[in-house]
């Protein structure tokens, strides 16, 4: 993912900002350990010398006071975790916090980006990948089974499995879905689940509406200035994403432009193994009129097809919300 060294410097700043929150956080908690138990403090201290002194014998070639020195130091971590323990503290509350464990909040694992950072350029890159609002209302922990009636719920029930068994699976099994059907049935609910998901175990996800799909391609496709590398870092983009989510398919000015880079997207995650989810309020046969022959070949042919068949859940929700 190409961006500008002034986007790069303003993401590293909330890097640094969160380091500086967790150093802040750890030197709190280090105080109140050492007002409660002052031994601990102490002991902190006694560790520094003990450090100091080894040091000096290795420097002086007394390599032998080595594993003394490592037994004290040792048996002073242990009289530490019982001061702690009795005081009520838990063992790792002076650890330091971090938002990302993996890269300890610097963006970097071993002198690569994190996955964390790379989720960070996308959001900054693209604002409508930013779903996290919608994500925390729109998840596997918020989904009710409370709106299907008896000769719904077997049914969704095993969509529902099927969307968790993806999720489990999609490091393993190369996989793309096609939800579609009426209106208002959770198709887009049930993709901000997965995307949900996803995102939590560090994949990278661009989530955009067809409408904002297109017009977002469209903008750096036809204005003036450096066309073709605008073009094709936002293509770059849309490629190589772990998950790539085209919401509300259908509700786009279907033109030649679009028809061209519907395929050409859906065409290059394929031969990249990159998954992507649409979802579209279209039928199977309305697909097949709307675009070109070849793109519904390759998603009739590569994409699982996913339809909820049941009643309007926007209907039943406002229903049930009206007898509260």
């Amino acid at each position: 993912m190409s961006i500008s060294n002034a986007q790069y410097d303003e993401i590293m700043r909330t890097y640094e900002e969160k380091q500086n929150r967790t150093r802040h956080l750890t030197m709190e908690r280090k105080r109140e350990v050492y007002d409660r138990i002052p031994e601990y403090e102490a002991l902190d201290l006694r560790v520094a010398d003990i450090s100091l002194e080894l040091g000096r014998k290795l420097i002086g070639g007394d390599v032998s006071a080595l594993n003394a020195l490592r037994q004290t130091i040792k048996d002073i971590s242990a009289k530490k975790k019982e001061l702690m323990r009795e005081a009520g503290f838990p063992e790792d509350y002076l650890e330091p916090v971090y938002e990302c464990k993996e890269c300890g909040d610097t963006g970097y694992v071993d002198g690569i980006r994190c996955h964390c950072l790379k989720q960070a350029i996308i959001k900054h890159l693209y604002s409508q990948s930013n779903i996290e609002n919608v994500l925390k209302r729109e998840n596997f922990d918020t989904l009710s089974m409370d709106y299907y009636d008896d000769t719904e719920l077997p049914a969704m029930q095993t969509i529902i499995d099927g969307c968790k068994a993806y999720v489990n699976d999609f490091d393993s099994k190369y996989e793309n879905l096609l939800f579609y059907g009426e209106v208002g049935v959770g198709k887009t609910f049930l993709t901000n689940c997965i995307a949900n998901e996803l995102l939590k175990k560090g994949h990278s996800v661009i989530y955009f509406t067809a409408y904002q799909l297109f017009d977002t391609l469209a903008k750096y496709a036809f204005r003036s200035g450096e066309v073709s590398e605008d073009i094709n870092r936002v293509h770059e983009d849309i490629f190589d994403c772990d998950l790539l989510i085209i919401d509300d398919l259908g509700t786009e000015m279907t033109n030649s432009f679009v028809q061209s880079q519907l395929f050409l997207i859906i065409n290059e995650r394929d031969n990249r193994n990159r998954a992507t989810i649409i979802s579209t309020n279209l039928s199977i046969e309305d697909i097949s009129e709307r675009y070109s022959e070849r793109t519904f070949s390759r998603i009739y042919g590569k994409y699982r097809m996913i339809k909820p068949s049941i009643k309007d859940l926007r209907i039943k929700i406002k229903r049930a919300s009206s007898r509260k």
